[in-house]
Protein backbone atom coordinates (compact mmCIF):
# COMPACT_ATOMS: atom_id res chain seq x y z
CA UNK A 1 0.00 0.00 0.00
CA UNK A 2 3.16 2.39 0.98
CA UNK A 3 4.87 1.93 -2.58
CA UNK A 4 1.07 2.46 -4.51
CA UNK A 5 1.07 5.87 -2.41
CA UNK A 6 4.08 6.67 -3.32
CA UNK A 7 3.52 6.04 -7.07
CA UNK A 8 1.01 8.18 -7.12
CA UNK A 9 3.19 11.17 -5.42
CA UNK A 10 5.60 10.62 -7.86
CA UNK A 11 3.09 11.00 -10.44
CA UNK A 12 1.13 13.77 -9.02
CA UNK A 13 4.54 15.80 -8.94
CA UNK A 14 6.24 14.75 -11.50
CA UNK A 15 3.89 12.90 -14.24
CA UNK A 16 6.81 10.22 -14.90
CA UNK A 17 9.39 7.87 -13.00
CA UNK A 18 6.57 6.14 -11.31
CA UNK A 19 8.11 2.49 -12.43
CA UNK A 20 11.67 3.84 -11.03
CA UNK A 21 10.44 5.12 -7.96
CA UNK A 22 8.75 1.93 -6.93
CA UNK A 23 12.55 -0.31 -7.97
CA UNK A 24 14.54 2.47 -5.90
CA UNK A 25 12.20 1.91 -2.77
CA UNK A 26 12.06 -2.04 -3.21
CA UNK A 27 16.08 -2.00 -2.92
CA UNK A 28 16.62 0.53 -0.52
CA UNK A 29 14.06 -2.15 1.17
CA UNK A 30 15.64 -5.01 0.31
CA UNK A 31 19.02 -3.36 1.92
CA UNK A 32 17.21 -2.45 5.48
CA UNK A 33 16.45 -6.37 5.45
CA UNK A 34 20.25 -6.61 5.65
CA UNK A 35 21.01 -4.18 7.62
CA UNK A 36 17.75 -5.53 9.99
CA UNK A 37 19.50 -8.75 10.48
CA UNK A 38 22.89 -7.39 11.61
CA UNK A 39 21.03 -6.11 14.15
CA UNK A 40 20.92 -2.60 13.28
CA UNK A 41 17.39 -0.58 14.99
CA UNK A 42 15.29 0.98 12.49
CA UNK A 43 15.80 4.21 13.21
CA UNK A 44 19.44 4.45 12.82
CA UNK A 45 18.59 2.99 9.16
CA UNK A 46 16.02 5.40 8.74
CA UNK A 47 18.46 8.21 10.11
CA UNK A 48 21.24 6.52 7.28
CA UNK A 49 18.55 7.32 4.77
CA UNK A 50 18.53 10.75 5.29
CA UNK A 51 22.33 11.68 5.28
CA UNK A 52 22.21 9.44 2.29
CA UNK A 53 19.67 11.46 0.60
CA UNK A 54 21.46 15.05 1.64
CA UNK A 55 24.24 13.53 -0.26
CA UNK A 56 22.65 12.36 -2.96
CA UNK A 57 20.83 15.50 -3.52
CA UNK A 58 24.53 17.60 -3.47
CA UNK A 59 25.72 15.46 -6.09
CA UNK A 60 22.66 16.20 -8.34
CA UNK A 61 23.35 19.60 -7.98
CA UNK A 62 27.12 19.94 -8.32
CA UNK A 63 26.29 17.70 -12.03
CA UNK A 64 23.17 19.11 -13.21
CA UNK A 65 22.70 21.52 -15.95
CA UNK A 66 19.99 24.30 -16.47
CA UNK A 67 18.20 24.54 -19.49
CA UNK A 68 17.01 28.15 -20.11
CA UNK A 69 13.80 28.23 -22.69
CA UNK A 70 11.18 30.62 -23.28
CA UNK A 71 8.66 30.51 -25.42
CA UNK A 72 10.18 31.70 -28.35
CA UNK A 73 12.84 29.91 -27.66
CA UNK A 74 12.24 26.16 -26.91
CA UNK A 75 14.34 23.73 -29.04
CA UNK A 76 15.73 22.59 -26.06
CA UNK A 77 12.23 21.14 -24.77
CA UNK A 78 11.54 18.47 -27.43
CA UNK A 79 14.78 16.95 -26.70
CA UNK A 80 13.85 17.10 -22.73
CA UNK A 81 10.31 15.41 -23.60
CA UNK A 82 12.32 12.31 -25.20
CA UNK A 83 13.79 11.74 -21.98
CA UNK A 84 10.16 10.94 -20.54
CA UNK A 85 8.52 9.60 -23.77
CA UNK A 86 11.51 7.48 -24.71
CA UNK A 87 10.32 4.85 -22.44
CA UNK A 88 7.05 4.55 -23.71
CA UNK A 89 7.83 4.19 -27.24
CA UNK A 90 6.12 7.97 -27.87
CA UNK A 91 8.85 9.76 -29.73
CA UNK A 92 6.35 11.02 -32.30
CA UNK A 93 4.63 12.65 -29.85
CA UNK A 94 7.51 15.24 -28.81
CA UNK A 95 5.93 18.32 -30.36
CA UNK A 96 2.51 17.69 -29.34
CA UNK A 97 3.64 17.22 -25.70
CA UNK A 98 5.54 20.64 -25.91
CA UNK A 99 2.85 22.48 -27.31
CA UNK A 100 0.38 21.30 -25.52
CA UNK A 101 2.19 22.08 -22.07
CA UNK A 102 3.20 25.75 -23.12
CA UNK A 103 -0.61 26.18 -24.13
CA UNK A 104 -1.65 26.01 -20.80
CA UNK A 105 1.71 26.70 -18.88
CA UNK A 106 1.96 29.44 -16.52
CA UNK A 107 5.75 30.97 -16.63
CA UNK A 108 5.37 33.17 -14.13
CA UNK A 109 4.59 30.87 -11.35
CA UNK A 110 5.92 27.98 -12.84
CA UNK A 111 3.22 26.15 -12.96
CA UNK A 112 1.56 23.69 -15.22
CA UNK A 113 -2.50 22.51 -14.72
CA UNK A 114 -2.63 19.21 -16.03
CA UNK A 115 -6.28 19.14 -15.56
CA UNK A 116 -6.33 21.60 -18.73
CA UNK A 117 -4.82 19.10 -21.18
CA UNK A 118 -7.03 15.91 -22.15
CA UNK A 119 -6.26 13.10 -24.32
CA UNK A 120 -9.37 11.67 -26.32
CA UNK A 121 -9.20 8.06 -28.54
CA UNK A 122 -11.02 7.66 -31.64
CA UNK A 123 -12.16 4.30 -32.61
CA UNK A 124 -10.15 3.09 -35.97
CA UNK A 125 -7.72 5.73 -36.06
CA UNK A 126 -4.14 5.08 -35.08
CA UNK A 127 -1.04 6.49 -33.14
CA UNK A 128 0.23 8.59 -36.74
CA UNK A 129 -3.44 10.70 -36.39
CA UNK A 130 -2.90 12.27 -33.23
CA UNK A 131 -3.11 16.05 -33.09
CA UNK A 132 -3.38 18.46 -31.03
CA UNK A 133 -6.74 20.88 -30.62
CA UNK A 134 -5.84 23.95 -28.93
CA UNK A 135 -9.36 24.49 -27.97
CA UNK A 136 -12.36 22.47 -26.93
CA UNK A 137 -13.39 18.99 -28.26
CA UNK A 138 -17.16 18.33 -28.75
CA UNK A 139 -18.19 14.67 -29.47
CA UNK A 140 -21.76 15.44 -30.45
CA UNK A 141 -23.13 12.79 -33.44
CA UNK A 142 -25.32 15.06 -36.14
CA UNK A 143 -28.77 14.77 -35.04
CA UNK A 144 -29.98 15.29 -38.75
CA UNK A 145 -28.60 14.25 -42.05
CA UNK A 146 -29.25 17.51 -43.80
CA UNK A 147 -27.09 19.50 -41.00
CA UNK A 148 -23.45 20.88 -42.32
CA UNK A 149 -20.92 18.47 -42.08
CA UNK A 150 -18.10 21.17 -42.05
CA UNK A 151 -18.70 24.83 -40.38
CA UNK A 152 -15.93 27.60 -40.53
CA UNK A 153 -15.68 30.42 -37.97
CA UNK A 154 -18.82 29.32 -36.28
CA UNK A 155 -20.17 30.35 -32.63
CA UNK A 156 -21.02 27.84 -29.97
CA UNK A 157 -23.49 28.11 -27.60
CA UNK A 158 -23.47 25.39 -24.51
CA UNK A 159 -26.64 25.07 -23.28
CA UNK A 160 -28.10 22.81 -20.18
CA UNK A 161 -31.50 23.20 -20.90
CA UNK A 162 -33.25 21.33 -23.62
CA UNK A 163 -33.91 23.50 -26.68
CA UNK A 164 -37.04 22.74 -27.85
CA UNK A 165 -40.47 24.02 -27.44
CA UNK A 166 -41.91 24.35 -24.28
CA UNK A 167 -44.25 21.26 -23.03
CA UNK A 168 -47.21 21.44 -20.48
CA UNK A 169 -46.12 19.64 -17.41
CA UNK A 170 -49.45 17.56 -17.55
CA UNK A 171 -49.59 14.60 -19.13
CA UNK A 172 -51.45 15.20 -22.64
CA UNK A 173 -52.11 13.59 -25.84
CA UNK A 174 -51.67 15.83 -29.51
CA UNK A 175 -53.78 13.76 -32.29
CA UNK A 176 -53.27 14.60 -35.90
CA UNK A 177 -55.65 13.87 -38.63
CA UNK A 178 -54.40 15.70 -41.32
CA UNK A 179 -51.58 17.07 -43.37
CA UNK A 180 -52.28 20.74 -42.37
CA UNK A 181 -52.67 20.01 -39.06
CA UNK A 182 -49.27 18.28 -38.97
CA UNK A 183 -47.84 21.23 -41.06
CA UNK A 184 -49.54 24.00 -38.06
CA UNK A 185 -47.55 22.10 -35.63
CA UNK A 186 -44.45 22.09 -37.58
CA UNK A 187 -44.86 26.02 -38.16
CA UNK A 188 -45.47 26.23 -34.62
CA UNK A 189 -42.42 24.65 -33.45
CA UNK A 190 -40.13 26.70 -35.83
CA UNK A 191 -41.75 29.88 -35.07
CA UNK A 192 -41.33 29.13 -31.57
CA UNK A 193 -37.54 28.26 -31.77
CA UNK A 194 -36.84 31.14 -33.99
CA UNK A 195 -38.01 33.22 -31.35
CA UNK A 196 -35.97 31.59 -28.70
CA UNK A 197 -32.32 32.06 -31.03
CA UNK A 198 -32.51 35.65 -31.06
CA UNK A 199 -32.86 35.53 -27.13
CA UNK A 200 -29.60 33.55 -26.84
CA UNK A 201 -27.64 35.62 -29.44
CA UNK A 202 -28.62 38.78 -27.59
Amino acid sequence: KLLVQLSKSQDGEIRDGTTGVVVLAGALLEQSEDLLDHGIHPIRIADGFDQACAVACEKLDSISDRVEFSPENKESLPKTAITGLGSKCLQQFTQIVVDAVLTVADLERCDVPFDLIKVDGEVGSCLADTTLIKGVLIDKDMSHPQMPSCVCNACLAILTCPFEPPRPKTKHKLEITSVEEFKHLQHYEKERCNRIVPQFKD
